[in-house]
Order: C-alpha cells, then sequence, then structure tokens
C-alpha cells in the first residue's frame, strides 16, 4: 500500500504549480476587473494562447489516450492537476482532452467530432438537467421522436456548462416514454447535435461567475448516424458523465482551499490586535488547524476516488463522498478565511468574496449534498458497501 505520491507525480506537480503561478495567478486582478464590469474573465484569445504554452510545457490531453496524441497520465494525475490548477479562479483548462463519453462514438463521429474536440477546434458540453429535472432524471421531459432517418428533438435543458459556447451539444432525450415512465432509467438515448442544426442557447445569470446556459430544441431535426451509443442506452452514458464529474468537484475545493487557506495564514500573522498578532489567538489557531486537517481528509477521499477509476473499478461510491466532503470542506474553509479577515474579507479588495460566491455552488452541481447522502447511505443499507472495507 502507497500512501504517498511517486516521484514522477510529485515532478508533475511542480511543474503545474510553477505554471500556476507563473501564468495564471499575475492574470487574477484583469480577471476580477473583467467580471467586475461584465466582460469576460479573459480575453479571447487569452486561454489558448495559456493552453499553447501548457503544450511546449508538455502539458495536452493529460488524460487524453496515447493514439489521439495525449499523454494518458491517469484519473490520479489528473486529480493532482486540478488541486494545482484551482488555487487560482483564472478560468483555465489544459487543452487536448473531451469528454469521457466522446469515446463512445463510433469511428465515423470520432472523425467528427471527437478528434477535433481533442485538437481544440470544436468545443462541446452535455446536457442533462432540465427546468423540472435536475437530480431525479425520471423527470426528464425532453423528446426525440423518429421521423424516417431523423429525430425531431423538443424540450428544454437547463444550467449545462459550456453551452454557450459549445459547438455541439451531447444531449439526454426520451425515445420511448412507456419504457422511461416504469423504471425512470431505460428508454432515453444521447445524440449528437451540431449548433447549426437549430439548437439555442441563453446564458443564466447567477450569483457567481459561472455562466451556464439554457437550451432550446424546437423541432430540431436529428440525422440517425448522430446517436452517441444505442437508442434507449442514454442514461448509462449520463451516469458515466455524472460520475466522473462528482470527484472532480472535490478535487477544486481543495486547490482553493489550500490557495485561501494561505492567505489567512499570512494576514494572521500581519494583523496586530490588542499588540499581538492574531495569529497568536487560540480562536484563530483552531481555525487553521480544523481547516488544514479538513483539506487533508479531503485530498485523500478524492485521490482514492481517482485511484480507484484508474484500478477499473466502480468508483461511484467513493466519488460521491469525496464530492459530499470536499464542496462542504471548500464551503467552510472559506467562510473561516472570510471571517479571519474579517471586514477586509468581504470587501472587493480581495478576492475572498469571489471565492465565497463560487464555493456555494459546489454543493449544487453534479449532484446536491442531498444526493450523495442518498447515494451513500443507500449504498450502506443495501450492502453494496460494507463499513470498514477498504477498496
Amino acid at each position: 500500500m502507497q500512501l504517498r505520491l511517486t516521484e514522477e507525480q510529485k515532478m508533475v506537480q511542480k511543474t503545474i504549480r510553477k505554471f500556476v503561478e507563473k501564468e495564471l495567478i499575475p492574470l487574477e486582478n484583469d480577471v476580477l476587473r473583467n467580471e467586475r464590469e461584465g466582460k469576460p474573465s479573459l480575453p479571447p484569445g487569452k486561454l489558448k494562447e495559456l493552453q499553447l504554452k501548457a503544450k511546449e510545457a508538455g502539458f495536452w490531453g493529460i488524460n487524453t489516450p496515447e493514439q489521439y496524441g495525449g499523454a494518458d497520465l491517469g484519473q490520479m494525475m489528473m486529480a493532482i492537476v486540478l488541486m494545482e490548477v484551482s488555487k487560482t479562479f483564472v478560468p483555465f483548462q489544459f487543452g487536448g482532452s473531451a469528454d469521457n463519453i466522446l469515446y463512445y462514438a463510433n469511428e465515423e463521429q470520432k472523425q467528427k467530432y471527437l478528434i477535433p474536440t481533442i485538437e481544440g477546434e470544436k468545443k462541446s458540453c452535455f446536457a442533462m438537467t432540465e427546468p423540472g429535472a435536475g437530480s431525479d432524471t425520471r423527470n426528464i421531459r425532453m423528446t426525440a421522436v423518429k421521423e424516417g432517418n431523423e429525430w425531431i428533438l423538443n424540450g428544454e435543458k437547463t444550467f449545462i456548462t459550456g453551452g454557450n459556447e459549445a459547438d455541439f451539444v451531447m444531449v439526454i432525450a426520451i425515445t420511448d416514454k412507456e419504457k422511461h415512465q416504469a423504471t425512470g432509467r431505460d428508454g432515453v438515448t444521447c445524440f449528437i447535435v451540431d449548433r447549426d442544426m437549430g439548437w439555442k442557447s441563453e446564458y443564466i445569470h447567477t450569483m457567481g461567475e459561472w455562466g451556464p446556459a439554457s437550451l432550446v430544441f424546437d423541432n430540431v431535426r436529428v440525422p440517425e448516424e448522430n446517436i452517441l451509443g444505442e437508442v434507449d442506452g442514454g442514461y448509462n452514458l449520463g451516469l458515466e458523465w455524472i460520475g466522473f464529474a462528482r470527484w472532480v468537484v472535490g478535487a477544486r475545493a481543495i486547490g482553493a482551499a489550500e490557495r485561501l487557506l494561505q492567505m489567512a495564514i499570512e494576514y494572521a500573522k500581519e494583523r496586530i490586535t490588542f499588540g499581538k498578532p492574531i495569529a497568536e489567538r487560540q480562536a484563530i489557531q483552531w481555525q487553521i488547524a480544523d481547516s488544514a486537517v479538513e483539506i487533508e481528509a479531503a485530498r485523500w477521499l478524492v485521490l482514492n476516488a481517482a485511484y480507484t477509476l484508474d484500478a477499473g473499478e466502480d468508483n461511484r461510491h467513493m466519488a460521491s463522498m469525496a464530492k459530499l466532503y470536499g464542496a462542504n470542506m471548500g464551503n467552510r474553509v472559506v467562510d473561516r478565511v472570510m471571517q479571519i479577515h474579517g471586514g477586509m474579507g468581504y470587501t472587493r479588495e480581495l478576492p475572498i468574496e469571489r471565492w465565497y460566491r463560487e464555493a456555494r455552488l459546489w454543493r449544487i452541481y453534479d449532484g446536491t449534498d442531498e444526493i450523495q447522502r442518498m447515494i451513500i447511505a443507500r449504498n450502506l443499507i443495501k450492502g453494496h458497501v460494507k463499513l470498514g472495507q477498504f477498496v
């Protein structure tokens, strides 16, 4: 049993940390100013410029199979990378990757969608959530009716990450109402739908800087060959996409929490009250200590979820635990850091309030706290996972 990073993992971690410190963190003031003026966080082309710099350093397609030009470093490495990149709120992701379910595409679809996405020529998004169907997929209402060699899609998807920028969407729709009504799982299919086929997107304004989209399908015609996977097999694809995303939320929370806690430590040593730095006050020390312990606990939950996936095992239970604990840990830490900074933490002079607004989302998207608790409890009650079982 190995509870330490390998030398290769340490090297990657160190390299990514330097990239974040040199290329991303210096952009934070610009990002804050742009966001407060209602402009895009980064100017057009800046993200691509940063991705090319990362590519020159050898970071392209970190988790993409080698046959598609990627490094294929695995989920553990991806978790380590995400923790480092999330130490800044500058919106950045390494290029050369595609959604995990897009690899289920047939050869023709791979040429048209997968490879251009990996190469950065196209952008995709995944759409399952609807105005009345978030965690409860039984309430999905979007339909796909076959007419000749086409499917006609009608309905609306909401809170879709990347939906405003996407060139195509992988969307879940009901193709057999009877099957879907009977089980809530069957009778849904995943379609690859180009924007120019007719769907439209609109921004949803939120309390944070996340800009999700509402997607509207009004008699959008999709050819038969654009089915991803099999007819009525879309639910499992949706689960796989969501399952991968869950532990990622925990990884992002860890990176942000580490950066925030470091800010709190530095401030506590500088801030003087009643003749002493507040770092010498027990009330402050306990908040720092509790935060450090919780960050470390979340780290191992996330790494275990990633390791389990690398091992080819079902990681859904671990992913739910990593998401639930990581998201809540992040919320507690940012709240403590704001408290330690006092009134200054509440101002826009510091980025704490910006992280505070973002952190609240972690407990909602990709499965709410309540859904994660339901999954964890159900697995234990039904005996799918046993207490004390080390996986």
